[in-house]
């Protein structure tokens, strides 16, 4: 799963939340932004590797859309299931 998160000063706070929330979910998480001298992107990034039921992840993503500011995209992998 794929999130941009438009605002993160704004967001980071309920999208950690949610993301604690349904920490037994997760099994990776990487994010990231724009850092430079001059820059921190107010745009974030994470990418999730989710285990479990493919149930409790849809439960993530529709606590996470409650957020507003974010956009979810989603990808799976035949592998992960044999």
């Amino acid at each position: 799963m794929g999130i941009l998160v438009y605002d993160r000063i704004k967001e980071a706070g309920k999208t950690q939340e949610v993301l604690s929330r349904h920490a037994e979910t997760i099994r990776t998480r990487l994010g990231f932004h724009e850092l430079s001298d001059t820059v921190c992107s107010r745009v974030g990034t994470i990418i999730l590797v989710l285990q479990g039921q493919p149930e409790t992840w849809q439960q993530l993503e529709e606590d996470l859309q409650q957020i507003g500011g974010v956009e979810i995209k989603k990808m799976t992998f035949d592998f992960l299931f044999k």
